[in-house]
């Protein structure tokens, strides 16, 4: 009860120095049907813990004292297997973290993908990402943020969206005119699905994501590994090897890919924890050895 008592006070604490929400989208939302789907959020101790039925995105920003900020940023994608989203523990909980450390946070609440609200799901949380880069680029003077160290991180199915976006830059799938570049400089992927492929993707994402009857064009186009380039940010990746919702092989291929195309990457796998491990740990604590690779590659000073 002790520790509880301590997570949620923390969470009260940060949550009062959430700077504020944004509408991800100023005027209409792209790709998007009339509908009439009402989020439900659930709640711990009067805090969100999940969210269901997004279909109006948004961006929760965290900006750390002016005395520790670093100029980093981090937009953080929580996981949810595309039918929800963990947003206390693979949000709030990880955006206090980085502010700790004079690193921005931006909690990504992307749409979920669903026919009822979108022309094309296969591409709703895909452009709320590249949103979410375009609108930190756009005001990184006046957040004190250097637009050349604005990352993204993504939690399981999180960790689809966060490496599809690192993956599928070259393309905007947003209105772009003013071709502000939607390349993340880094990724953090933690536990995730990177794969649609029948050996290695966690099936309730990808039937979330394409549907039941996927097209091979599809699964492939979102197979991520097979996306890889030597222009892919730098990659930081944890994963449990006992995990049974995403298997650990998503990672692996990912990191072999990354190693190919010598892009710079790190990789922490772990013999047991199953899926969601470093939750059961403070931010911090698993958090140290991401913090320390961001030092290592000039990410954070």
């Amino acid at each position: 009860m002790k520790q509880i008592s301590l997570i949620f006070f923390l969470v009260v604490f940060f949550q009062l120095n959430a700077q504020q929400i944004l509408d991800l989208y100023p005027t209409s939302i792209p790709n998007s049907k009339p509908n009439s789907i009402k989020e439900k959020i659930t709640e711990e101790n009067g805090y969100i813990s999940w969210i269901n039925n997004v279909s109006k995105p948004t961006l929760t920003i965290y900006l750390p004292e002016n005395d520790i900020a670093t100029g980093t940023s981090v937009i953080i994608c929580p996981g949810g297997g595309y039918s929800g989203e963990s947003y206390l523990r693979e949000g709030t909980l990880i955006a206090e973290a980085f502010v700790r450390k004079g690193i921005a946070a931006f909690i990504l609440k992307y749409r979920l993908p669903s026919d009822s609200i979108m022309i094309d799901k296969a591409i709703g949380p895909l452009q709320d990402a590249q949103q979410a880069i375009k609108i930190v680029r756009q005001h990184a003077l006046e957040w004190k943020l250097d637009s050349s160290k604005i990352g993204i991180m993504g939690f399981s199915a999180g960790g689809h969206l966060a490496s599809t976006a690192g993956t599928h830059f070259t393309k905007s799938y947003i209105p772009n005119d003013e071709n502000i570049s939607l390349r993340p400089n880094f990724m953090i992927l933690v536990y995730p699905v990177i794969s649609m492929k029948d050996e290695l993707t966690h099936l309730g994402s990808r039937q979330n994501l394409l549907g039941k009857s996927a097209k091979n064009e599809q699964i492939m186009e979102f197979s991520n590994e097979l996306h890889i380039s030597p222009d892919t940010p730098p990659t930081w990746l944890t994963h449990a090897g006992d995990d049974n919702v995403v298997i650990v092989e998503n990672s692996i291929r990912f990191y072999q890919e990354l190693i190919r195309n010598k892009v710079p990457a790190e990789m922490h796998l772990y013999p047991n924890g199953n899926h969601g491990f470093v939750l059961k740990l403070p931010a911090d604590e698993w958090m140290k050895l991401l913090f320390d690779w961001m030092k290592k590659n000039g990410i954070i000073i």
